[in-house]
């Protein structure tokens, strides 16, 4: 199949996703399709307005990329693109994702993963990966998940939802218990995440978050071990545990960079801990009607409960990241696994999902 796998975009979590779109791209090109990695953002350098010839490109387009150990400079990615456009599809995206078979999403954050891509896709015709525009865009949003894990009977640390401007800090300062942990209402890769154990951190946590927009979710700061679990089709994947190796919580660094934590799969937990972090990670796929893949993270506390915190839908897919590692302890290596997620994918779109 003629396959774009697309990735970039304007993200502060483009280049996670440039890396796990580069393995992609080439786990496919191994499995015979004729796969090109496109940025989303940036478009197809010197596109020829002919699109089918992008899939013939030397190595589907991959370069060499890295993930540093802080967020793009995604001012310096606008001022980067040749046409100065500010539409989020750049030159040639659209037109060779047309040309396509069907669009391998390995996008990450907003225009990726909160249903806008997908419905665009949906709009125009393509076929893609994933989950369907209404399910990404309600998993991406912490609190609409939040309520819906409450819902299902999913056990999950008390939150409350905050919208709120520079006036506002002094105020929530004061009135917000700490510890707690705050997030942004759409983020991923621990990207706008504080967890501030004094009411100081907590007003620095307000001010720093307020960059992304001053939309949140403060939830009761959990202690105990960080737990994932992936769903792949109908089936839970084996857990797995991650360690900070700085001692600190899971951060980008420590998700990214090599040797920033220690990843054991299958977790040590008990065998009735991995069946309810399982089905409670299926049950919410189901719920929020995921499609093909996701993982949800859990805090596994001190008396053996699991809490989750929240689902990902399109889960990182780099060397370091979580879901293949779990894909290979049940026996599946990293170029099965994306043709199962492609597989799974069509077969969704195909049924109407």
């Amino acid at each position: 199949m003629n396959i774009v796998v697309l990735a970039g975009g304007l993200s502060p979590e483009r280049q996670v996703s440039l890396v796990s779109g580069t393995g992609i791209c080439r786990a496919l090109r191994n499995k015979g399709h004729r796969a090109v990695l496109v940025d989303m953002y940036l478009g197809i350098p010197e596109y020829s307005g002919r699109e089918r010839d992008v899939f013939d490109a030397p190595d589907g387009l991959c370069g060499e990329v890295s993930i540093q150990s802080e967020a793009p400079d995604l001012e310096a990615v606008r001022r980067s693109r040749a046409d100065q456009s500010s539409r989020l599809f750049g030159p040639g995206v659209l037109e060779a994702c047309t040309a396509a078979d069907v669009v391998f999403l390995g996008l990450h954050g907003e225009c990726g993963e909160d249903g806008r891509v997908q419905a665009a896709f949906d709009l125009l015709g393509i076929p893609y990966t994933g989950s369907g525009y209404l399910a990404s865009g309600m998993a991406m949003n912490k609190a609409v998940a939040k309520q819906m894990m409450e819902r299902v009977g999913i056990l999950t640390p008390p939150w409350r939802e905050l919208i709120y401007d520079e006036k506002d800090i002094p105020r929530l300062t004061e009135e917000l218990p700490v510890p707690c942990a705050v997030k942004i209402i759409n983020g991923g890769s621990s990207l706008g995440v504080a967890l501030p154990d004094t009411r100081e951190e907590l007003e620095a946590a307000l001010r720093d978050t307020l960059r992304y927009g001053g939309h949140v979710i403060v939830e009761e700061k959990l202690f105990g071990r960080d737990i994932a679990v992936g769903v792949l089709g109908n089936d839970y994947l084996p857990p797995v545990e991650i360690i900070p190796r700085s001692g600190a919580y899971f951060d980008y660094a420590a998700k990214y960079q090599e040797g920033g934590s220690l990843e054991i799969c299958p977790a040590p937990v008990t065998k009735q801990q991995w069946r309810t972090m399982g089905e409670a990670t299926l049950r919410l796929h189901r719920a929020l009607g995921l499609t093909a893949y996701s993982r949800a993270d859990f805090i596994l506390d001190g008396d053996g409960r699991p809490w989750c915190l929240e689902i990902n839908t399109l889960p990182g897919m780099t060397p370091a990241s979580l879901l293949p590692k779990e894909a290979a302890a049940a026996g599946m290596d990293y170029d099965a696994l994306c043709q199962e997620i492609l597989e799974q994918s069509l077969a969704a779109r195909q049924a109407g999902r």
